[in-house]
Parts: C-alpha cells; sequence; structure tokens
C-alpha cells in the first residue's frame, strides 16, 4: 500500500469541504484545515495538493517510508488526525522508548524489531485510549473508533 494507497484512505475518511463550528481545526478541505494552514485557500484546496501536503508535512515528517506497511499506515493516519508529535509518542509508547515525539534511530529499530501486525494492534488501542480522554469523543468519537478500525484493518491486509 504505502503512501498512494493510504493517502486515499485519508482522504476517504476525511472527505471534501466542511466548515464545522464544533470542529477545533476549523474550516477544513480534505482534512487539512485552516488552523494548520493559515495562509491557504482551504475552500480552494484540490485534492493533489492536499496529497502534496500529506506526503510533505505528515508521511515524510514521521518516516511512513521507513517503517513496515501496517504501522506506517496507522502512524500517517493519527498524525494527519492528531498532530506528528501525538502520532510518534503513542508509537514509542507501544514499542517502549522514550516518548519524545521525535522519530529517530532508536525509534525506528525497536519499530523494526518488533512484530508489524502487533504493534499495529497495540498502536490501534493506543489511539482509542487518547481520544477518549479528550473533549470531543463524546460528539466525534463513534467515527474516530470506526476510523481507527478501518485504517488499523487496510494496514493489515
Amino acid at each position: 500500500m504505502m503512501f498512494d494507497t493510504a493517502v486515499e484512505l485519508i482522504l476517504k475518511h476525511e472527505g471534501g469541504y466542511v466548515d464545522d463550528p464544533h470542529d477545533a481545526g476549523g474550516e477544513t478541505n480534505y482534512g487539512i484545515s485552516k488552523r494548520a494552514y493559515p495562509d491557504l485557500n482551504i475552500k480552494e484546496l484540490t485534492r493533489d495538493d492536499a496529497k502534496q501536503i500529506y506526503r510533505r508535512d505528515y508521511w515524510d515528517a514521521v518516516r511512513a517510508d521507513e517503517m513496515p506497511e501496517p504501522v506506517a499506515v496507522a502512524v500517517f493516519d493519527m498524525a494527519v488526525n492528531a498532530g506528528n508529535r501525538t502520532a510518534i509518542r503513542l508509537l514509542q509508547r507501544v514499542v517502549r522508548v522514550t516518548d519524545d515525539g521525535i522519530i529517530g534511530p532508536v525509534t525506528l529499530a525497536a519499530v523494526n524489531s518488533a512484530k508489524p501486525d502487533e504493534i499495529a494492534v497495540r498502536y490501534a488501542a493506543e489511539r482509542l485510549m487518547h481520544y477518549a480522554a479528550i473533549p470531543g469523543w463524546q460528539r466525534y468519537g463513534r467515527g474516530w473508533a470506526r476510523r481507527v478500525i478501518e485504517t488499523t484493518l487496510e494496514g493489515l491486509k
């Protein structure tokens, strides 16, 4: 799967243009938020522009190309949904290294020496616990849980 397929899964989950007053990200298009990208014209953002942002600011930033597929897909999805540092810290907890939010050689070695399917499943549990503990769970929790399950299953295929 890796990036091309993973980004299509993200785009499916994120949908098109939305301006939900309850969403802390504010106005979004393809999941790209005005809060994160205040200088972008969110309404006019193209699908290709969104893919370029996802590649540069999320996939590459979490070094997903250097991880086994089920882990890469899940970490990428979490980075998009909750930020790179949060995604990385949850992964670091799963592989039992210092959770500093930085993907370095120690984290990558731990990820690549473990069983990818086990990491993916444990990472899904960490994601769900993270979401359940934040404001917005009541409103968005069901969708977040579905997203975690779908992303985990897709990565495990």
